[in-house]
């Protein structure tokens, strides 16, 4: 911690789906992540896709992000289609940072993209193109709106209530739930929304609560400013 504030890991993205990996390689981190952390009271790490290790001991909590799809091979598939876009340098740092985390039994919060990449971290798979496999629609160029209901005594449950509407911006979903996580919240298809873990402090959610607050809340949604607030106290408490 620095000056009592907990210093926050948050993974960022880069350009290689858009330049197929044939560019310098750039690394970058929408802005919401960090305003949401830092309003809540942390302070906001960029790894530089090195040093999970040193990370891992340096920082108080790690926050993996949103992004391009995890690699199917991590959890023992294919790619199902062409819309299945990777970014296997971005997917093979995180993985051993989270491991890093998950050693030291420090907080993670896991958001879209990491929300997917714990759960196969820790054995369970995705549904690789929900509108092929299910004919749900999770994606649309304005981010969807919709109702999700939460589990008595979660999380999501004791800040936000059993039903609200979160924003909606993924066509890939978990479809086995990895071991040791819980369900904490579907949405109306029975999709899930969030989970939380047995025994690690460990969360994450589907959607994208860092542009449901801040200067991003429109009043259409709760305002998810309390969920970071939660994790940057557990990341402040270490646990």
């Amino acid at each position: 911690m620095i000056n009592g504030k907990p210093i926050i890991c948050v993974s960022s993205s880069s350009n290689h789906v858009p330049t197929k990996g044939e560019a310098t390689r750039d690394l970058w981190l929408n802005d919401t992540y960090a305003a949401a952390v830092s309003n809540a009271g942390g302070i906001v790490v960029i790894p530089g896709e090195r040093n999970a290790e040193d990370y891992a001991d340096f920082c108080d909590g790690l926050m993996l992000t949103g992004g391009p799809d995890i690699d199917p091979e991590v959890y023992g598939e294919t790619k199902f289609n062409d819309t299945v876009k990777c970014d296997p340098i971005r997917t093979a740092f995180e993985i051993p940072l989270a491991k890093a985390f998950i050693a030291r039994k420090k907080p993670i919060f896991t958001i879209c993209r990491g929300f997917q990449l714990i759960n196969c971290i820790l054995g369970g798979t995705l549904y690789q193109d929900i509108v092929e496999q299910l004919g749900y629609v999770h994606i649309h160029a304005n981010i969807l709106r919709h109702n999700i209901t939460a589990v008595e005594g979660s999380i999501m449950y004791n800040l936000f209530g059993e039903e609200f509407k979160v924003n909606s911006y993924h066509h890939q979903v978990i479809k086995d739930l990895g071991e040791g996580l819980k369900v904490t919240a579907r949405s109306v298809e029975g999709l899930i929304e969030a989970y939380e873990h047995e025994s690690l402090p460990i969360f994450g959610v589907q959607f994208h609560p860092e542009r449901l607050t801040d200067s991003w809340y429109d009043g259409k949604t709760q305002d998810f400013a309390p969920l970071f607030e939660h994790f940057v106290n557990m990341a402040k408490n270490g646990k």
